[in-house]
C-alpha cells in the first residue's frame, strides 16, 4: 500500500531549517520550502528523485534553492501560492484546492498571518506548515494581523489529531521555554519539553510531532483555555476582551521574550 511505502525525511539546512522530502520506494519526492539546494542535491546523490517542490510562502530560507533544483531538474513542478514574490512557481494554488503528487493528495489551507499568502499543505497524514504553526509556537507576524493569526491556527487545530506536524523549523526547545513561562501548570506540556530537550541532546529533530500533542501543550493553539486567558491578563495587566484579544497578548508576549 501507498502508506506503507512512503518515507518522510527533514534534511537540516542553513541554521535551523527543515526541508521536508516524501518519497515513494522508488524515490519519488515531494520537496517542501527547500530553502537551500544543497541538502536536497545530497539527498538527490542517496537516491532521492525530486518530482514536484511545494512552497509555503515566499521568505528565502524557503524559497532560496528552488532556482538550482530547477536547473538541475528542468520542468520539475514548482506549487506555491499566489504571490508575486515567488516568481519561479509553476502552479499556483489557493484555499480549499488540492494536488496530486507521488501518488498522495495534498490539500491546501490558507494560513495567512506570518505572511499574507501562506498556506499550509496536508495529506490524511502529514501537516506541512512551514512557518504557521511550530511545534510549541507560531510564526511572528510580519504582514498578517492578531486576528488573521487566530483564524488560521484555528483552521489548523481543526484539521484531523492524527497528522504529524511537520514544520519548517528547529525552534521547538526555545518555544517551551516561553510556553511553560505563560501555562506552567500544564503536564503535557512539561513532558514535551523534558522530551524536546533529550533529543536535542542526542542531535535528533523534535519533528514531526503529532497535532493532538500541541493540541495539549502549545499555548497558541488554547487561547480558548483559562490558564492562557488568565496569563494573557496579567501579563496585559487588565481584563481580556475575546479571543484575538489573547492571541494578540500572546504573540506580543512572545516578540519580547528573553529567557
Amino acid at each position: 500500500a501507498w502508506s506503507d511505502s512512503m518515507r518522510l525525511t527533514a534534511l537540516p539546512a542553513l541554521a535551523d531549517n527543515y526541508i521536508w522530502c516524501l518519497a515513494g520506494d522508488d524515490g519519488a519526492a515531494v520537496v517542501v520550502d527547500p530553502g537551500d539546494a544543497a541538502p536536497v542535491l545530497a539527498a538527490v546523490e542517496a537516491g532521492l528523485r525530486p518530482e514536484a517542490i511545494l512552497l509555503t510562502h515566499h521568505h528565502d530560507d524557503h524559497i532560496g534553492g528552488v532556482s538550482a533544483l530547477q536547473a538541475r531538474f528542468p520542468g520539475i513542478r514548482v506549487i506555491a501560492p499566489h504571490e508575486p514574490r515567488i516568481p519561479m512557481a509553476t502552479e499556483r494554488v489557493a484555499d480549499g484546492e488540492h494536488v496530486q503528487a507521488v501518488g498522495r493528495r495534498f490539500h491546501v489551507v490558507s494560513v495567512p498571518g506570518h505572511t499574507l499568502s501562506h498556506v499550509a499543505f496536508h495529506t490524511d497524514e502529514h501537516l506541512f506548515s512551514g512557518d504557521a504553526l511550530f511545534s510549541l509556537g507560531c510564526g511572528r507576524l510580519f504582514e498578517g494581523t492578531p486576528s488573521q493569526l487566530l483564524a488560521s491556527l484555528h483552521k489548523l487545530a481543526s484539521l484531523p489529531p492524527h497528522l504529524l506536524l511537520c514544520c519548517a523549523h528547529e525552534y521547538t526547545v526555545s518555544n517551551a521555554v516561553f510556553a511553560r513561562h505563560v501555562d506552567p501548570a500544564n503536564a503535557a506540556l512539561r513532558q514535551r519539553h523534558e522530551e524536546a530537550l533529550a533529543m536535542r541532546r542526542d542531535d535528533r529533530s523534535t519533528l514531526p510531532v503529532l497535532l493532538a500533542d500541541e493540541l495539549q501543550s502549545n499555548p497558541f493553539l488554547r487561547t480558548h483555555t483559562a490558564p492562557i486567558r488568565a496569563a494573557v491578563s496579567a501579563y496585559l495587566g487588565r481584563e481580556i476582551t475575546d479571543d484575538v484579544d489573547v492571541m494578540a497578548g500572546l504573540r506580543h508576549w512572545k516578540d519580547g521574550f528573553r529567557a
